[in-house]
């Protein structure tokens, strides 16, 4: 059941509760200045200020919506894979608007990682700014089917924010409004906004650029919002209310215990918000078009903040019946078809040379365009995509396909799936599975020419070196074996000639577990020769086949003295030149 959380309205806090604040903030440390991307004066710190200006926040201290999150805790479920809807109505976020939460969280951690930005937080967020774009009505590249608008920031019951776009985004060229579903106003988004989806705009109405500037803006003073004064500081920093902060942080709580994904436009819808109007779906609006503001609501006795006792009006019942929803793209996939993807395999570290297709077609089999596409690793693997990422969101080309990024295999061997699904739809997905091969090499070869030879009870002046390639490339991280053999034909281990030594400095006859270097290299420890003497063998093996027999010679030193130059040689006679006639 929806509940109201009220906040005091700007311009209408009463004397008594105005003394309060005022000494509840003059009690505490006085909060820090500092400036953000513009180069404005922030305040921040853990309690709102009242000397903080509405349009140096992210909403200019816009209303939000104050449904408060069910007592009973979600389910949690994976939202991976083909979308569920158990649990409460409440816990299900859409999954564009999910996506992009998530997507966005992904980001931060890769370019700030310093601030451990949740992605719950963004969803806590979007959930009161919007509703979660009003329920998820959205379409496949997140871009919301109505704009949402906040009230005309007229000084009338808000703050008094004077038009800084040409109502480029708003559609007000009178004063600001917040815009989107992350509910940023103009002034902000000028220099906040991101392009969340690569399409090369920086839309507020598009939920992907909105989270991802959220996140940026949460994030911008190098706040850690894993401690719990930065997290408040960076809340109160988007909407300067405590009771902002409050609600924030409960369904922060909330959507931390577990959630899961719904498809779009079925999201349950607010009803009640901060300046005590009805929730109600927003006019659709097109860039450019005049609009009508909303007329504040007569605050309520007491400051508004839920203490009268006086009923709300009833509308009125509507006499015109509600216009059938035209169906999206998304609305039409029936299923996913596989569009002639290979066979995935792949040797560990190394890129998949194939990519995952598919094509989403409606009942009778025709191609939808214009689809969001989701494609998730599952499975205990370290595998990923390109991206670094473990899913990936692709949008269906104008014949109904979408390729994944490339698959590159981490160092876990085997089998693991590739889980295909539609955004925003529950149909049937498509599994498709992935091998991952150990590191091969299909030649070895020494790096060196030198003959390898020792005498009895002596050791080997040089170490044996390979280098292992496969395909003609460096094969880096191969696994290999050395054996001291009896022969070419029997490789069963030695029991006497060289050996190595063991961490005890006893002999050794095998060594396990080596591995050839990021150059492709191994050089195996120094070979050691007992008292038998000959020629031996040195094999070594590698992950893909490849084998390489090394011949070590253990002989007896050459005692018998060589011949000095002025002794002449055994049988001969010196002969001196005659003196010229």
């Amino acid at each position: 059941m929806a509940a109201q959380f009220g906040r005091l309205r700007k311009g209408a806090v009463n004397t008594t509760v105005a003394a309060v604040v005022v000494a509840a903030l003059a009690a505490s440390q006085a909060p820090g200045v500092t400036t953000d991307d513009a180069g404005r004066k922030v305040t921040t710190g853990t309690q709102p200020s009242p000397d903080t200006p509405a349009e140096n926040s992210a909403t200019g201290n816009s209303p939000y919506y104050t449904d408060l999150p069910p007592l009973n805790s979600p389910n949690p479920s994976p939202t991976t894979g083909t979308p569920v809807t158990q649990g409460t109505s409440e816990a299900g976020i859409p999954a564009t608007v999910l996506d992009a939460y998530k997507k966005a969280a992904n980001a931060l951690q890769e370019s700030k990682p310093g601030c451990k930005l949740p992605w719950e937080l963004l969803a806590a967020i979007g959930k009161v700014e919007s509703g979660q774009a009003r329920g998820g009505r959205v379409d496949a590249n997140g871009n919301t089917l109505s704009k949402i608008l906040g009230p005309q920031l007229n000084g009338n019951g808000f703050a008094s924010i004077s038009d800084t776009d040409g109502g480029a985004y708003d559609g007000d060229s009178s004063y600001d409004r917040a815009v989107g579903p992350m509910q940023f106003i103009p002034s902000t988004w000028e220099w906040a906004g991101r392009d969340g989806n690569g399409d090369g705009k920086k839309d507020p109405n598009n939920v992907y650029d909105a989270a991802l500037a959220a996140g940026h803006y949460l994030c911008r003073f190098g706040w850690d919002l894993s401690t719990k004064g930065d997290l408040d500081s960076a809340i109160l920093s988007y909407n300067n209310s405590q009771d902002y902060l409050n609600l924030v942080l409960r369904w922060l709580e909330y959507y931390r215990k577990g959630t899961h994904e719904i498809p779009d436009g079925t999201g349950t819808l607010p009803s009640d918000r901060s300046d005590d109007t009805a929730g109600a779906s927003p006019t659709p609006t097109t860039p450019g078009s005049p609009t009508t503001p909303s007329s504040p609501s007569t605050p309520k006795p007491g400051g508004g903040d839920g203490g009268s006792t006086s009923p709300k009006p009833t509308p009125p019942p509507s006499t015109t019946p509600p216009a059938t929803p035209t169906p999206t793209p998304t609305d039409t996939v029936h299923h996913l078809e596989d569009a002639g993807t290979a066979k995935l395999s792949a040797m560990a570290g190394d890129a998949f040379t194939e990519k995952i297709t598919a094509r989403a077609e409606t009942k009778a089999g025709k191609a939808v365009p214009k689809v969001r596409i989701r494609f998730a690793i599952i499975g205990a693997t370290d595998a990923a995509f390109s991206t670094g990422e473990k899913y990936a969101t692709v949008l269906t080309n104008s014949v109904g396909e979408a390729v994944a990024p490339a698959l590159k295999a981490g160092e876990n061997t085997g089998e693991f799936v590739v889980r295909t699904t539609v955004v925003g739809r529950t149909v049937s997905g498509l599994d498709y599975t992935a091998t991952v091969t150990e590191r091969a090499a299909d030649t070895l070869a020494r790096t060196g020419e030198e003959a390898l030879t020792c005498t009895p009870g002596g050791e080997f002046a040089d170490q044996v070196e390979v280098k292992a390639t496969y395909k003609g490339a460096v094969a880096d991280k191969v696994a290999a074996t050395a054996t001291l053999i009896k022969s070419a034909d029997d490789a069963t281990e030695n029991d006497k000639g060289p050996y190595f030594k063991d961490a005890d400095g006893k002999p050794v006859r095998t060594l396990t577990g080596l591995k050839t270097d990021a150059n492709g290299l191994l050089e195996l420890p120094k070979l050691y020769a007992d008292d038998a003497t000959g020629t031996f063998l040195l094999r070594i093996n590698t992950a893909g086949g490849a084998t390489l027999t090394v011949e070590l010679k253990v002989a007896a030193a050459d005692t018998s003295p060589s011949p000095t130059p002025s002794e002449p040689a055994s049988g001969t006679e010196s002969a001196s030149p005659s003196p010229s006639a």
